[in-house]
């Protein structure tokens, strides 16, 4: 049986991803907005990406306010988020993306 998986990077995201370049947000803080809410459905790990960057090898750059273990500013690649595999009792699982995220939502408003 076959598993259909999440697209975590959609072309709407690609298009929004134009208005917020690396470092395009770097001193608004947790009032930043947040691109895309990316998150372990299963436990720990979560991705509040606030800018992103497409690459020369069609990779993206991410920057955003991260949680595995605290809450801590990162970079990372997209194809990182998009490989990372969750395994519980034998069976693997995909991050998601949040489908319930306002468009104008900030790192405050999604950090409890």
């Amino acid at each position: 049986r076959r598993r259909v998986t999440m697209k975590l990077w959609t072309k709407e995201l690609e298009k929004r991803a134009k208005n917020f370049p690396i470092y395009s947000q770097e001193k608004k803080g947790l009032s930043a907005q947040v691109l895309v809410k990316i998150f372990n459905p299963y436990g720990r790990g979560t991705w509040l990406i606030t800018e992103a960057q497409k690459q020369e090898d069609g990779d993206w750059l991410l920057f955003g306010y991260c949680h595995m273990t605290e809450w801590e500013w990162c970079y990372l690649m997209l194809s990182d988020l998009e490989n990372m595999e969750i395994a519980i009792f034998g069976h693997r699982f995909k991050l998601e993306r949040d489908l319930h995220v306002s468009k104008d939502a900030t790192v405050k408003d999604l950090v409890k």
